[in-house]
């Protein structure tokens, strides 16, 4: 057995920890304490103290800061000792003052003097999960605890409470239990019942689908004649197929990235000469179909912050308002002026992809003018045709937030922005551009299921970094173009 250490959890608020050492890694024990409970009585001892610790004890005035020499006395009203200094042979001569008063020690990187670890710990309300490598690996401990802290849900304290009123309603004997057990689970094997009468479902769907379009081709063939149909196909503006290829393209990068849909519409758009506000008209109005789809299914699985919703939804239709008529009565008048901001936005936009593409983990911090970061995501997307994901979604990531509820409550939000700027965009310059609207909607139709299973297999960072260039190389074109 390579590991023989013993797990449990304490009860730290019923005993004293004494911390030597004030640097930056008696700073960081010192907050693994007190986070996981802030009642946590502790001293901290150090001939320095970090700037950081006085920040600390403001926030946990229970925290004592002495900037010392270590005495022994300090042992006195000591539970547990954690060291934290650079000098092994002090930190050995300590341990060994502190194990004769029966003290049990942890000295940071140094495991042969540790009578016990701290693990790197999982908080999920009700449930804690401490990891240990015996003191071998901590930098796998910790990204065990990111990867457990991404995939276990936010919502595990209602599973454990929903399962502690079943465990309080069924007492008695093993066998009386089972049974309670498999009446509750029961619904389970249901389910997958279901699901396999669902594919059947489905099957007989598709059937009747192509049964109904061969009908209706048929029956449509006998009152619209081959010639006939040829003749409305010629009439189809030939930058309908490039607005096809152009949603293809854009939905397959949005769906593998989760973001990026209307900035790569909007650079692609300028390539073909399109102007300004059918540009960005049309991007809204086909996108609000899978934003809408999309906001919906993330509020079904739980995954939308209500209180964050209305910060950013209610701003953000407002700048989308704002930009949209921006555009409007900016657009033709300045056209080339107006191009090149756009050009130079999403350039902009391309290089905060490549900074989110090599960012590193953040740690959870604060969100401050969340209505306003509403506000400039709509106008900024109204006005450029796209940057809404990129500038709101990246934003509130870099602040620490999950991504799960990030991407949730932004998409929900989204729709309703993309509905405010498409309604001014029809009320203002009517539907003259459908050609472009249908060839988006149908592009991006077509590329959905393939952008979804692209979404599991395509690293995070390769994509973003692929649609960064794209857009730079684009913008940068574009300025050329005009200049």
């Amino acid at each position: 057995m390579k590991n023989n250490l013993f797990p449990i959890f304490l009860k730290s608020d019923s005993y004293r920890f004494l911390i030597v050492g004030g640097g930056n890694v008696g700073l960081e024990k010192a907050e693994t304490l007190l986070r996981q409970n802030p009642f946590t009585t502790l001293t901290v001892v150090a001939q320095k103290i970090t700037s950081g610790l006085h920040k600390l004890q403001k926030k946990h005035p229970q925290l004592i800061v002495e900037e010392r020499s270590f005495e022994e006395n300090d042992l006195n009203s000591t539970d547990f000792l954690i060291i934290a200094t650079n000098d092994s042979e002090l930190n050995r001569n300590i341990k060994q003052k502190a194990n004769e008063k029966g003290i049990l020690v942890n000295a940071a990187d140094q495991p042969d003097l540790c009578d016990f670890y701290l693990g790197s710990i999982v908080n999920k309300g009700y449930l804690k999960i401490a990891i240990s490598t015996n003191g071998k690996s901590p930098v796998l401990a910790r990204r065990l605890r990111e990867h457990l802290e991404e995939a276990i849900p936010e919502n595990i304290s209602d599973s454990i409470e929903n399962l502690n009123a079943f465990r309080e309603q069924h007492k008695g004997d093993i066998q009386a239990k089972l049974v309670s057990l498999n009446k509750a689970t029961k619904a389970l094997a249901k389910e997958t019942d279901k699901r396999e009468g669902k594919k059947y479902k489905e099957l007989t769907f598709e059937i009747t689908v192509v049964f109904l379009a061969v009908f209706f081709g048929y029956g449509l063939s006998s009152i619209i004649s081959v010639d006939e149909l040829n003749g409305y196909i010629k009439e189809i503006p030939p930058a309908f197929y490039g607005m096809v290829l152009v949603g293809f393209f854009a939905q397959l990068v949005d769906g593998a990235v989760g973001l990026g849909y209307g900035v790569t519409c909007a650079t692609s758009m300028m390539l073909f000469g399109i102007k300004l506000p059918a540009i960005s008209g049309s991007i809204h109005t086909a996108e609000m179909f899978s934003s809408g789809i999309s906001g919906f299914s993330h509020y079904k699985f739980g995954n939308v912050n209500k209180k964050l919703l209305l910060w950013l939804a209610i701003p953000g239709v407002v700048g989308a308002v704002s930009g949209a008529l921006l555009l409007i009565y900016l657009g033709n008048k300045y056209e080339t002026i107006t191009y090149g901001v756009l050009a130079t936005y999403t350039m902009i936009i391309g290089i905060r992809l490549v900074l989110i593409a090599f960012r590193k983990k953040i740690v959870r911090k604060k969100i401050k003018n969340t209505g306003l970061l509403g506000f400039s995501g709509g106008l900024f997307d109204a006005f450029g045709g796209g940057g809404w994901g990129p500038i709101v979604t990246s934003t509130l990531l870099a602040k620490g937030r999950k991504s799960s509820y990030v991407v949730g409550t932004v998409s929900l939000a989204e729709f309703f922005v993309t509905l405010a700027a498409s309604a001014t965009f029809f009320a203002s310059l009517g539907v003259s551009h459908w050609y472009i609207v249908i060839g988006l909607i149908v592009g991006g139709s077509i590329a959905a299921p393939l952008a979804a299973r692209l979404a599991g297999k395509l690293p995070q960072k390769t994509a973003i970094l692929a649609v960064a260039f794209l857009v730079i190389v684009f913008s940068i074109r574009m300025l050329f173009k005009i200049f």
